[in-house]
C-alpha cells in the first residue's frame, strides 16, 4: 500500500480556498482489495479547535424543540375539561349558604378581576391586618350608588392576602330580591345581614365583611361624598363580641365617583320598589352609555384589627360598649378616608 500525501494548509498548490478549509482526515488503503484503510491524524494548526467540532450539525440529527408554554396550555385545557365535566356531573360542592368556592374561583373573580385590575385599578394596602385563619369580620363604609364597593374588597383579599382567603359579604334583602342577582351573590358567598347568618360565619372561621351604612351610605347624594353615615345600632359589634372575632375596620376611597349622584327620583323609586332612583350627569340622559361606571382610581386600606376576645361572654349585652366600639370603629374608618383622600392626587389618576 502506498503512503497518503498530506497536504499542508499553506501549499500554493491548494484550489478553492483549501488554506482556509478545516483539517481534515486522510486515509489510506485499497478499496479495490478491500484492505483495512489506515488513519493518519493531521494535527489542526495552533489556536484552533479540533477538527470535529468544525463539522456541522445537519437538522435531521438535532432533537425536536417542544414549545415552552405547551405543557402550560396542555395543562390549562385540561383543567378546563374536567371544570367543565364536574359542572355538568354536579360533581362539586356547595355549603349551606350556596356558595360555590370552585366556580367563584375559576369564573366569577376571573370576570371580575379586569375590573378590578385594568378599570378602577385598585391599590391594596394592609391586607396583611386580616388573620390567615380563623374567623374576622371586617367592617368598610359603603359608596357609590351602584354597589360595586363589595365585590372590589371581595377581589382584593381573594387575590392579595398572603394565605389566599375568601371573604363572605353580608349583602341587604334588596340583593337576594332580584333574579339573577340573587343566584350570582349566592355563588359569590354572600348572604343575607342577620346576625344569625353572621355568627355561623365566624363560627366556621369565615372571614365576614359587612357595610353598616346600608342603602344610605350608597345613596346619599354627591355633595356629601366621603361622609359616613350612621352605623346603624351596632349589632356587627354584639355579633365579633360572642364568636370573639376581631373587627377590622375598612377605608375605600374612589368608590363615591363611579356615580355622581345629583339628584333622586324619590316618586319612581317608590314605584320600582327602590330605596333610591339616581339622577347622574350621565344617567338616565345618556341611556345605557350612562350606567357605565366612571374609571376612578381606587384605594382599599384594611386598618388595625380591633381585638374583641378580651371581653367576658356577658360583653355583648352591654348597650355602652357596643356604642363604644361602634363609635372607635366608626372614627377610625373616617379617619383613614380623610387621611387617603389627602394623599390622593387625581380622582382617576
Amino acid at each position: 500500500m502506498a503512503d497518503a500525501k498530506v497536504i499542508p494548509f499553506d501549499d500554493d498548490r491548494s484550489r478553492g480556498g483549501a488554506a482556509q478549509r478545516p483539517p481534515r482526515r486522510r486515509s489510506v488503503g485499497s478499496r479495490r482489495t478491500g484492505e483495512p484503510a489506515l488513519v493518519r491524524e493531521v494535527q489542526p494548526l495552533p489556536g484552533r479547535a479540533p477538527a470535529q467540532d468544525d463539522v456541522p450539525v445537519t437538522s435531521e440529527e438535532e432533537p425536536p424543540q417542544k414549545p415552552q408554554d405547551a405543557g402550560g396550555l396542555e395543562q390549562r385545557i385540561a383543567g378546563g375539561l374536567a371544570f367543565l365535566r364536574r359542572r355538568l356531573t354536579g360533581d362539586y360542592e356547595v355549603d349551606d349558604f350556596g356558595y360555590d368556592e370552585e366556580l367563584t374561583d375559576q369564573v366569577l373573580m376571573s370576570l371580575l378581576r379586569p375590573v378590578y385590575e385594568k378599570y378602577f385599578r385598585v391599590e391594596v394596602k394592609g391586607v396583611e391586618n386580616i388573620p390567615s385563619q380563623g374567623g374576622a369580620l371586617i367592617v368598610a363604609n359603603h359608596s357609590g350608588t351602584v354597589p360595586m364597593d363589595g365585590l372590589m374588597m371581595q377581589v382584593a383579599v381573594h387575590d392579595h392576602h398572603p394565605a389566599g382567603r375568601h371573604l363572605r359579604l353580608l349583602a341587604a334583602d334588596l340583593v337576594f330580591m332580584l333574579p339573577v342577582v340573587n343566584e350570582l351573590a349566592r355563588k359569590l358567598g354572600h348572604t343575607l345581614a342577620c346576625a344569625e347568618d353572621a355568627e355561623r360565619l365566624l363560627a366556621q372561621g369565615e372571614v365576614v365583611g359587612v357595610m353598616p351604612e346600608g342603602f344610605k351610605g350608597i345613596g346619599k347624594p354627591f355633595s356629601e361624598r366621603y361622609k359616613l353615615q350612621r352605623f346603624g345600632r351596632g349589632g356587627f359589634v354584639s355579633t365579633a363580641l360572642r364568636q370573639g372575632t376581631p373587627i377590622i375596620p375598612c377605608s375605600i376611597v374612589g368608590a363615591e365617583e363611579i356615580y355622581p349622584m345629583i339628584g333622586n327620583a324619590k316618586t319612581l323609586a317608590r314605584v320600582l320598589g327602590f330605596p333610591y332612583f339616581p339622577l347622574t350627569p350621565t344617567f338616565p340622559w345618556l341611556g345605557p352609555l350612562g350606567a357605565i361606571p366612571l374609571p376612578t382610581k381606587w384605594t382599599i386600606q384594611f386598618g388595625e384589627p380591633i381585638p374583641t376576645d378580651g371581653y367576658p361572654p356577658e360583653a355583648a349585652e352591654d348597650p355602652m360598649l357596643m356604642f363604644n366600639l361602634t363609635d372607635q370603629v366608626r372614627e377610625q374608618i373616617q379617619h383613614t378616608l380623610y387621611k387617603l383622600l389627602v394623599q390622593r392626587r387625581s380622582v382617576f389618576f
